[in-house]
C-alpha cells in the first residue's frame, strides 16, 4: 500500500541539472516576460565583455563556451532584468500595511523599482521624491546625530568593488567604523579564522587546481543550489575518477548525481554522472567532531606506521619548515575520546576510517566548505580544524591542493578586500591617508550583531543599506523587526522591493539603483565595475540593457550624492570626478591598496587578474611567520542538548532561492512544490514523538528572549533522509528561532545551522 505524502511533497528522482534545469530556465524567462531579451542577456553572463552574474561567486573558466550560466544564475539574471516594474502607481495602490501581509516572494516578484521614494506616515504609502531632495534630507538627518557612531552602514555582497570602496570612503570621512556586512552572517569565520591559521582570510586554490586534485572533500555546502557552476568542475573531476567525499546532514541531489546541460551525450541519453564517491551524513553541528575524528585516526596511523618501521603518514618536512603548534593539536585530539566523537558526529568509526583512507591515499587534496561549517557557535574553530587537517599532509601551497571556502554573493569577498570592515588595520588607515589626505579613526565599529543590538537599544538611530535585506537576513526576527521600527532614519539602496523596506522609520527612503545587467552611463561614457570571485580573481562587469527607468542611478553615483550632501566639501574629495569615470575610483583604490597595482590596465585583460594570496605559495603572513595549528578545545558541548527531546535545527535554502530572495515556492530537488511551511525530520524522530509524515507541528526554540518564547507554529512535518537528532527548515523563515546571543563569539556569525529546538503536535 502506498502512503499518501503531504500536499506538495513528491519523490523527485531526476538528477540535478539536465533537462530539469533547462525547463526551469525556460519557465523563469516566461514568468519574468523576457523570453527573447532574457535569452540574449544570458549569453553575455560571465563573458569577458559581458556582465558578472549577480548570483554566486564561483570563478569564471577560460571562456571556452558561450554558455557560462547555470539554472540559478539564470534565475538571478532574469529576476533582475525582468520586464515587471514597481512604479509610483504601485505604491498609490498599496499601503505599506497591506504589503507587509504579502510573502517575501510576492514582494520581490513585482519587479524593478523605478523612482526614489519616501514613506508618508499619514497615507501609509511610499511617495516619489526628487533625487536632490532625498540626498539633502539624508545628509540633514545624518548631521543631526549626536555622534557619527549613532549610524550603521550595511553592505550587501552584490555591491561592486567601486561602490564598496566609495561607501567605506564616505563612512570613514563621516567619522565612524560601523560596517555591519553580509559577510558577518555567512563566511566571517573564514575571514577571522584563516588569517590566524594561514595568514589570509581567503581560499588558497585556483580553478585550475581542481584539474590536478587527487581527492576533493566537501563539508557543509550544497553547490547544486547555492553555486551551481561549481557542478561543472565537480562533474569533470568525478568523470576523471577523482574521489569526492561529502560531509553534509542532508543528501543533496546535485552531490549525488548531476547531468551537465552542456554535455550532449548526457542530455541526449537522459543519463547523469555520480558525483560523491562517499556521502557521510554528519549530524547537524557534528562537523567539529568529524574533523577531530579524522585527525585522531591520522595521528594513530602515523604512530602505527612508525612503530612498524615506516616514516609515518604526516608530511613532516612541511610541518617542520612551515608550521607551529602541532604538539598542542595532537594533545587535544588524543584527549578527545571516541565515544564523544561518534556521538557528536553521528557517524560510525568505519565511516571516518574510509574518509581517512581517501585522504591518505591522495597526494593532493582540496577541501571545500560552505556555511554548514561557518554558521555555528564554534564556526571559527570549525574553519581552523579544516586548515589543521590539510596541514597534516602539507595540502596547502601546492598545485592541486588547498582550502576552498565557497562564498555566496558574487562580490562578498571583494567588498572586504576594498575596505568594508569594522576593524580597520594599519595598512587600510595609512592607505586612506595616502590617497585622500585625512586619517580615519581606527577604533572598532559594529558588526551585524552589534549593529542590531545598538538599534534595538536605541543607541543607533540611522541605518543606510547598500543593497540587501538586512532585517530578514538577521537572526532573532521579532526583536530585529521591532528595533528597525524605532529608527529615526532608514535608507535602502535597492533594485527591488523587500520586507526590510516595510520596517518604516521616522524617515524611510528607498533609492532605486542600476543592476549588473543595466548599462551604466556617466559623464565620460559607459562604465564598467569590477568584482572579486571566491578564488581572488578580479574582473570587469559591463551591463548593456536599457535601465528600467530614466530615474535610476548607479550605486557609486548614489553613494557620491549622499556623501556630498552629508560631508559638503569636507576633505576636498572629488566625488563628481570619480563618478564621471570609474577609472578614477580604481586609481584611488590602487593608492589605498597596493595589491591592485596597474588596476585599470590589468582589469582590461580578458578574465582579469588574481590578487596576491601569499599562502598559495607558502608565505605565511601570521605573527609567527608560519602556518599555525590551532586548537579548538573539546567538542561543541551545548548543555541544551542534554535533554533527549531536543533536536538541532539547521536552516537551508530551497533550490528556488538565493539568500533571502525566493524565486518561487518550489524546492525541486527535495521534492517540495508550492510551499515552504515545512520541517524536514527523520522518520524515527517523528515516531518517537508520536508524529507522522504530514502532521502539523509546532517548533519551539530552547531559548527565550525579549519578545518571549521563540516559536513557529502550524508547520508540516516531512519525513526525510536526515540524521536522527537533526531537523531542517527554510531560511529566512526559521530565523525567528535563532536567539540573539546564539552566535560565534569569535566571528560574530549567528548560529543559523545549530538551533536547539523541541517539536510537538500543533496545538491549534
Amino acid at each position: 500500500m502506498t502512503t499518501k505524502r503531504p500536499d506538495g511533497i513528491e519523490t523527485y528522482d531526476e538528477p540535478a541539472g539536465g533537462w530539469g534545469a533547462l525547463r526551469a530556465v525556460a519557465k523563469t524567462l516566461a514568468h519574468q516576460q523576457v523570453i527573447v531579451q532574457g535569452a540574449a542577456t544570458l549569453l553575455k553572463a560571465n563573458q569577458p565583455e559581458g556582465f558578472d552574474c549577480p548570483g554566486c561567486a564561483w570563478p569564471d573558466p577560460k571562456h571556452t563556451s558561450s554558455f557560462e550560466f547555470c539554472e540559478n544564475g539564470a534565475k538571478a539574471i532574469t529576476w533582475e532584468s525582468t520586464a515587471r516594474r514597481v512604479n509610483p502607481s504601485f505604491f498609490d495602490a498599496n499601503t505599506v500595511s497591506d504589503l507587509w501581509t504579502w510573502t517575501d516572494h510576492k514582494l520581490e516578484d513585482q519587479g524593478r523599482l523605478t523612482h526614489p521614494m519616501i514613506y508618508n506616515h499619514a497615507r501609509d504609502r511610499y511617495e516619489t521624491i526628487e533625487w536632490s531632495d532625498a540626498f539633502a534630507l539624508i545628509g540633514k538627518e545624518l548631521n543631526k546625530l549626536s555622534s557619527p557612531d549613532e549610524a550603521e552602514f550595511y553592505t550587501s555582497g552584490r555591491a561592486s568593488n567601486e561602490a564598496a570602496f566609495l561607501y567605506q570612503l564616505f563612512v570613514r570621512a563621516f567619522g565612524t567604523n560601523n560596517f555591519p556586512d553580509c559577510s558577518n552572517m555567512c563566511h566571517e569565520a573564514t575571514s577571522v579564522g584563516l588569517p590566524q591559521s594561514i595568514g589570509v582570510g581567503k581560499g588558497t586554490v585556483t580553478l585550475e587546481d581542481f584539474d590536478h586534485a587527487d581527492a576533493i572533500f566537501s563539508f557543509g555546502h550544497n553547490p547544486g543550489t547555492n553555486h551551481p557552476r561549481m557542478m561543472t568542475t565537480l562533474h569533470e573531476a568525478a568523470r576523471r575518477g577523482c574521489p569526492i567525499v561529502v560531509f553534509n546532514p542532508l543528501k543533496e541531489r546535485a552531490l549525488e548525481k548531476f547531468a551537465a546541460p552542456q554535455n550532449p551525450i548526457e542530455m541526449a541519453t537522459f543519463s547523469s554522472t555520480p558525483i560523491a564517491s562517499a556521502y557521510h551524513q554528519v549530524r547537524t553541528g557534528g562537523d567539529l567532531a568529524a574533523l577531530k575524528g579524522m585527525m585522531k585516526l591520522i595521528f594513530e596511523r602515523d604512530a602505527a606506521d612508525i612503530a612498524a618501521g615506516g616514516i609515518g603518514v604526516l608530511d613532516r618536512t612541511f610541518i617542520n619548515e612551515h608550521t607551529d603548534g602541532i604538539d598542542a593539536l595532537r594533545q587535544d585530539v588524543e584527549q578527545t575520546n571516541w565515544d564523544s566523537i561518534l556521538r557528536h558526529s553521528g557517524l560510525s568509526k568505519e565511516a571516518l576510517e574510509s574518509a581517512v583512507d581517501v585522504y591518505l591515499n591522495a597526494k593532493n587534496v582540496i577541501l571545500c566548505y560552505g556555511m554548514g561549517i561557518t554558521q555555528h557557535a564554534r564556526g571559527t574553530a570549525n574553519v581552523q580544524q579544516i586548515a589543521n587537517l590539510l596541514m597534516l599532509r602539507g595540502n596547502l601551497g601546492r598545485e592541486g591542493a588547498g582550502i576552498a571556502p565557497i562564498r555566496g554573493h558574487s562580490n562578498v569577498q571583494g567588498d572586504r578586500t576594498v575596505g568594508i570592515t569594522e576593524i580597520p588595520n594599519d595598512a587600510l588607515i595609512e592607505g586612506m591617508e595616502r590617497a585622500f589626505g585625512f586619517r580615519p579613526r581606527q577604533d572598532k565599529g559594529h558588526n551585524a550583531v552589534e549593529a542590531i543590538d545598538a538599534i534595538c537599544a536605541g543607541e543607533s538611530k540611522a541605518l543606510i543599506c547598500l543593497g540587501g535585506n538586512l532585517a530578514v537576513a538577521m537572526s532573532d526576527s521579532d526583536r530585529t523587526f521591532a528595533g528597525m521600527r524605532k529608527l529615526d532614519l532608514a535608507v535602502h539602496i535597492a533594485t527591488k522591493l523587500n520586507r526590510s523596506h516595510l520596517l518604516t522609520a521616522k524617515t524611510s527612503i528607498v533609492l532605486p539603483c542600476l543592476g549588473r545587467t543595466d548599462l551604466d552611463t556617466q559623464a565620460l561614457g559607459p562604465q564598467a565595475v569590477t568584482v572579486e570571485d571566491s578564488m581572488s580573481m578580479v574582473h570587469a562587469s559591463r551591463g548593456f540593457l536599457k535601465p528600467p527607468s530614466d530615474m535610476l542611478k548607479s550605486e557609486p553615483a548614489i553613494i557620491a550624492g549622499i556623501a556630498k550632501a552629508t560631508l559638503l566639501d569636507k576633505y576636498g574629495i572629488d566625488w563628481d570626478g570619480m563618478i564621471a569615470s570609474y577609472d578614477r575610483i580604481r586609481d584611488k583604490l590602487e593608492q589605498v591598496f597596493p595589491d591592485f597595482y596597474d588596476f585599470n590596465t590589468r582589469v582590461r585583460v580578458p578574465g582579469g587578474f588574481r590578487l596576491d594570496v601569499p599562502a598559495s605559495y607558502r608565505s605565511w603572513k601570521t605573527k609567527s611567520g608560519k602556518a599555525n595549528f590551532l586548537v579548538g578545545a573539546g567538542l561543541d558541548e551545548d548543555p541544551r542538548l542534554l535533554d533527549p527531546e531536543t533536536l538541532v535545527l539547521t536552516t537551508i535554502r530551497s533550490h528556488e532561492q538565493y539568500n533571502t530572495t525566493v524565486y518561487s515556492l518550489d524546492d525541486r530537488y527535495r521534492g517540495v512544490f508550492g510551499r515552504r511551511d515545512i520541517i524536514f525530520m527523520n522518520k524515527d524522530d517523528l515516531a518517537a514523538r508520536g508524529l507522522a509524515d504530514g502532521d502539523r507541528i509546532d517548533v519551539v526554540s530552547m531559548q527565550t528572549g525579549e519578545q518571549g518564547q521563540r516559536s513557529t507554529r502550524g508547520l508540516t512535518a516531512v519525513a526525510y533522509n536526515i540524521p536522527r537528532g537533526s531537523v531542517a527548515g527554510y531560511y529566512p523563515e526559521m530565523n525567528v528561532l535563532v536567539a540573539r546571543d546564539d552566535y560565534d563569539k569569535v566571528s560574530g556569525t549567528p548560529a543559523y545551522k545549530g538551533i536547539p529546538v523541541k517539536v510537538a503536535a500543533n496545538q491549534g
